[in-house]
């Protein structure tokens, strides 16, 4: 009915059927004919909406770590989600904090800041300070007993008694001594402490007068502290009871350690446990392994049953390096040397057993606990404070590579046992030994750097490059050739940022800043997303950052060759790509904390001592010097005054860079303005003046050369020819009428061969004997000779 209607119905009622009719029908292509299927079909004129299908696209890249579990690079799947509990092993305060403990705990930061600000997990991060130990008891206890003697002032003649007896002492280790390293340091201290010596022997013998032999004292007993504190303690550590003794020592370090790590700009963790502060937990974790069959007392001691463990079915132990299960002088080094004695280790069912709870000696800390006064050993802290705190199981452990075992091994069975799982860790991480100049970095065998002053020779951002250069797993060498990568990356980076920035400066309306690409800003910006993706490859792949180094100064090179042939054709890069560009490595550079402080492109400059951003404060003035300089010289060339031009230069050249300011006049382009380092242009400008001066030295040396050629030339060339071998008397007797040798002195004629060589020789005179001749008729010979 509706279809037969050629007007719209009178009624007003059937209006909107008739119109909703037509829709339908329309959608559907019109009537159905005999036998055909009704559906939806293209109708004469029209198209059907084609079928629609995702993009095939590329499985994702997956974060892998290597676990030192598997020694495999492991797909990383945290617990829980996105959220990720990591426990690192912290510092033994007893001294400074020096490189090594740098290696460790930058690389954990960078770990740390890429999981958290690339990957966007959410990282509770638990760092633990030991400050209960054998090496902080024994040097606290020796520190204090030193201090009382030097306060006691000793004469002259005591002092040197009390240190040919400590020398005694010290002669005993040193022959115990059997690594040839350590044998080397403590022959080199003994020698020391001689040397000191004698002065003051010299002063009591020679009755010299007291001030003298007091200075002399003052040296020995600072070269002799050592060893005056390992005797003082042999003989009076028993004595010393005070338990605020052992903790005056790891508070001063611990906060120095953090001042250092606050300078290394390393994140703080967001919790951290001492020892001191949880033997409570650590006496109940003690007491559950025992409760659980794992752990036995004997003799005030409490010890971990490594047999016991190793034979239950759910437990393996040894899992990081099985190879060392056994290994005794690993296994003594992990207990402390106030705990290898003979009656100690006795104690032990195994000598595979260690210490979960130490009774204590006289001379040292204890607190009270089911077995008597004691203290904690060192690996149960570990255990009962992530325990505390992470639970039955985490995602990340972390520590150096010399931790895997004993330390990290008894970690694994204590708290294994304690929970009756076997899964107290899923990823453990290493980080690689850091060695210096190629040799072997250790406290004990007093070869370390400081943090401190490690970081008065550099920044804190080269030493964080100088480690992003490098696998956070394997050794990485501190030494000046590893600095000065460092350092040329950065000043490489840094220069791109400042000539992006200044390029940025440029003014141009809100139009301009968005240009036409051409070929050169599509293959640039093609380059751009394959060095992102080589670079997200490259930290999904055990965070390998030193790939990641090498993707970011190819494509910041790509960036320099496009800005260079821009300039040479005298147009403007395109603002907005290497704006994005510099954005993006900005970005990177602050996920691994090589950039500190809040920047928006590049690294920030601050003035000194202040938060100022120093860059937005002053560019604007040095904007409009370098427009006014600009103007300056070109009025001196057109009016030709070399000396406005030469104070010009003077002042890009000499005054700006003691200001740390970089003026780069190019020739026919706008001055590029640029604020760096003071120190660092000044070493610049050092530098290029030194390779001035030895271009200008060789220049001279070259034409000394030559003018010293010339006059040669010129004094051969006024020898007539009949002369010439009559002034070689030693070598010919005989001549003929022009002048030719025919005999040698002997007075034997010469040969053939030899008359036709000098034959050309006297030739070759001639015809430059002709030359003078003519420059002497012509009268050039005075100009050419300087006479």
């Amino acid at each position: 009915m509706f279809r037969q209607l050629s007007a719209p119905p009178a009624d007003t009622r059937l209006f909107h059927v008739a119109r909703w009719f037509r829709h339908i029908e329309a959608i559907l292509g019109g009537p159905c004919g005999r036998g055909e299927p009704c559906g939806r079909q293209a109708s004469k004129g029209r198209r059907g909406q084609p079928q629609w299908s995702p993009p095939a696209g590329c499985p994702p890249c997956k974060l892998r770590l290597y676990n030192s579990l598997t020694r495999s690079k492991d797909v990383f799947t945290p617990q829980h989600g996105k959220r990720v509990t990591w426990y690192c092993c912290g510092p033994t305060v007893y001294d400074a904090s020096h490189m090594g403990h740098a290696r460790s705990y930058i690389s954990f930061d960078i770990l740390r800041r890429v999981l958290r600000d690339y990957f966007g997990y959410d990282v509770f991060y638990c760092m633990n300070i030991t400050d209960v130990d054998d090496k902080i008891i024994t040097r606290a206890r020796q520190n204090y007993l030193f201090e009382q003697y030097r306060g006691k002032q000793p004469r002259a003649a005591q002092l040197l008694e009390d240190v040919h007896a400590a020398l005694k002492l010290f002669s005993v280790k040193l022959h115990a001594a059997t690594d040839p390293d350590k044998r080397q340091m403590l022959d080199r201290i003994q020698r020391a402490v001689k040397l000191a010596a004698e002065p003051l022997e010299k002063a009591v013998q020679s009755d010299l007068p007291e001030e003298v032999a007091d200075r002399c004292a003052e040296v020995l007993l600072q070269e002799a502290k050592d060893l005056l504190s390992d005797w003082l303690d042999s003989t009076l550590g028993s004595e010393v009871t005070d338990n605020s003794i052992f903790s005056q020592l790891p508070k001063f370090w611990e906060e120095e350690f953090h001042r250092d790590m606050e300078a290394l700009n390393v994140l703080p963790p967001d919790v951290l446990t001492r020892v001191s502060e949880y033997v409570p937990e650590i006496v109940n974790f003690v007491q559950k392994i025992v409760d659980n069959g794992y752990g036995y007392a004997s003799n005030g001691s409490v010890y971990f049953d490594t047999v016991k463990f190793a034979s239950s079915d759910r437990h393996s132990y040894g899992k990081l390096v099985p190879e060392a299960v056994g290994d005794q002088k690993a296994l003594q080094e992990g207990e402390g040397d106030l705990s290898i004695s003979a009656d100690r280790l006795s104690e032990k069912r195994s000598p595979n057993d260690f210490a979960l709870w130490k009774a204590s000696k006289p001379g040292e800390p204890s607190w009270p606990c089911p077995w008597g006064k004691g203290r904690p050993g060192w690996h149960i802290e570990c255990s009962a404070m992530a325990g505390t705190l992470l639970g039955a199981s985490m995602d990340i452990h972390g520590g150096g590579f010399d931790l895997r075992f004993p330390h990290h091994d008894n970690e694994l069975a204590q708290s294994e046992a304690y929970f009756e799982n076997d899964c107290w860790v899923h990823y453990f991480l290493h980080t690689g030994h850091l060695t210096i100049a190629g040799c072997k970095m250790s406290k004990s065998l007093k070869n370390f750097i400081t943090i401190k002053d490690a970081l008065k020779k550099h920044s804190a951002r080269q030493l964080r490059l100088a480690f992003l250069m490098h696998s956070w797993k394997d050794t990485l060498d501190y030494s000046s050739n590893t600095m000065e990568s460092a350092l040329q990356y950065e000043k490489f980076m840094n220069e791109f940022f400042l000539n992006v920035k200044d390029i940025l400066r440029a003014p141009v309306d809100i139009t301009g800043r968005f240009e036409k690409w051409e070929d050169e800003e599509s293959e640039l910006n093609k380059s751009f997303y394959d060095k992102k993706a080589a670079v997200h490859e490259a930290l999904c792949d055990n965070v390998d950052t030193r790939t990641v180094l090498e993707e970011m100064r190819a494509l910041v090179s790509q960036c320099n060759l496009y800005m260079a042939a821009r300039k040479a054709a005298r147009r403007t890069p395109n603002r907005a790509l290497l704006e994005s560009i510099a954005l993006y490595l900005t970005h990177m550079l602050k996920i691994f904390g090589a950039i500190e402080e809040e920047s928006s492109l590049g690294f920030p400059v601050r003035g000194p001592g202040t938060s100022l951003d120093l860059e937005s404060t002053v560019m604007p003035y040095l904007q409009v010097l370098s427009e006014f300089r600009e103007g300056v010289r070109k009025i001196a060339r057109e009016q030709k005054v070399p000396e406005v031009l030469q104070l010009s230069d003077a002042l890009r050249d000499d005054i700006l860079p003691e200001l740390g300011v970089r003026f780069e006049d190019h020739e026919g382009l706008p001055t590029v303005v640029k604020l760096g380092d003071r120190e660092a242009l000044l070493r610049e400008r050092e530098e290029k003046r030194r390779v001035e001066d030895e271009k200008r030295k060789k220049k001279e040396e070259a034409a000394r050369r030559k003018r010293g050629q010339e006059a040669a030339k010129l004094a051969r060339m006024k020898i007539p020819p009949s002369e010439m071998f009559l002034l070689e008397s030693d070598k010919y007797s005989k001549f003929d009428e022009n002048g030719l040798p025919t005999h040698d002195t002997e007075g034997k004629e010469l040969s053939k061969g030899q008359a036709k060589k000098l034959k050309k020789l006297f030739e070759a005179q001639e015809k430059l004997y002709k030359e003078y001749l003519q420059m002497v008729q012509n009268g050039s010979f005075q100009q050419n000779s300087g006479d």
